[in-house]
């Protein structure tokens, strides 16, 4: 009995050597997909391709978020001092928040849509006005 599973153990064995190439091959085709991802705007390949095979000492982590990257619009600290100065000056516009702030409007454009969304600020023509919930 003995002798039996000493020879399954090293058929596995065997054969997992023989599968190391393909599994590290399989990940970087999948890294280079991930990569690829924002240019084609296509992703449902990637995500059913990867489901169901684990990595046995891969050591990468999977994502489980929703596959965009870093955190949420508005989130961070430009997002907490906008809606700061909304509270403050209520009616304030967009290339005033970025001369207080210091930084370039264009990148207000995405964090101020952002609060909206979270219900922090709200638009009235051009100025950013606080909601009950700032």
């Amino acid at each position: 009995m003995a002798d039996f599973l000493d020879k399954k153990r090293a058929e596995m064995e065997k054969r997992l050597k023989e599968l190391k190439p393909m599994v590290e091959e399989h990940d970087r085709l999948e890294a280079a997909i991930a990569a690829l991802g924002g240019v084609t705007g296509s992703r449902s390949r990637r995500a059913s391709s990867s489901k169901g095979r684990s990595s046995a000492g891969g050591g990468r982590r999977r994502s489980t978020g929703t596959g965009k990257r870093g955190r949420p619009k508005g989130s961070g600290k430009r997002g907490k001092q906008c809606a700061a100065l909304v509270k403050k000056n209520p009616g304030i516009t967009i290339p005033e928040i970025a001369k207080k702030i210091g930084i370039k409007q264009n990148y207000l454009y995405r964090v101020m849509p952002a609060l909206e969304k979270e219900g922090l600020v709200t638009k009235k023509g051009k100025g950013w006005y606080p909601t009950a919930k700032a």
